[in-house]
């Protein structure tokens, strides 16, 4: 899906620019006002978050779109990110390699929550063979709840479900990037922008982890080339 772009001030790459350079390194909006005064550029707090907000969800999904296959074998597990002084739950999902498959911000954790972060991983990457999770009851309850729909629609395939704390260090090391980038962003004010920009800091994740391009293309370049 190409991004239109029309209709701003600035350039399109001098937007990109600013997306990438506030997902990727984990800084607030005052430190990147700076960096780009520094390139010639100046600008306010208030855009520079409205490009986030709103450029960083379609990017991700044009992201998931292009990414390489991934593995049939999955880690599933949440981590808290706090949106206006309250914890909301990350929810999030690498294959055995450690590849991202996908992830959804939440303001609960229930069996409701873990059911449609379910649906929406296997949406975007098929149906796997078996997903490893921790001693949740709740997310074993939405995985259950996924077999039942996935057995009655005729889908033809039942997915195993692995219980081991020990099978999600994977997923549980891979939360480390993530919680790095957003603790210097000084914290979310709302639930929809916190969404989008996590779904931006994701994308750049994947691009570091070499899941949208052969290695030696620069990472600003396959951000901005995502954008077409």
């Amino acid at each position: 899906m190409k991004i239109d772009f029309k209709g701003n001030h600035f350039p399109k790459s001098v937007i990109l620019y600013a997306v990438f350079f506030y997902v990727r390194y984990g800084v607030s909006y005052r430190d990147l006002k700076e960096i780009m005064a520094e390139r010639g550029v100046e600008i306010d707090h208030a855009t520079l978050n409205r490009w986030v907000v709103k450029f960083s969800p379609l990017i991700a999904a044009n992201a998931q779109a292009r990414k390489k296959p991934t593995a049939v074998s999955w880690r599933m597990d949440e981590t808290y990110i706090k949106v206006r002084g309250e914890w909301t739950y990350l929810y999030r999902a690498v294959d055995r390699e450690g590849e991202t498959l996908d992830f959804m911000l939440s303001k609960r954790r229930d069996t409701g929550a873990a059911r449609r972060f379910f649906k929406r991983a296997v949406g975007t990457n098929g149906v796997p063979d078996r997903i490893a999770i921790d001693k949740s009851g709740a997310n074993l309850a939405g995985l259950q709840s996924l077999n039942v729909i996935l057995k009655f629609t005729g889908a033809g395939q039942i997915i195993s479900i692995f219980q081991s704390k020990y099978l999600n260090n994977i997923v549980e090391q891979d939360h480390r990037f993530i919680k790095r980038i957003t603790r210097p962003m000084l914290g979310f004010k709302a639930f929809h922008s916190a969404a989008a920009t996590l779904a931006g800091i994701e994308t750049a994740h994947m691009i570091r982890k070499g899941q949208l391009a052969q290695t030696g293309i620069p990472a600003f370049k396959q951000f901005a080339a995502l954008a077409a």
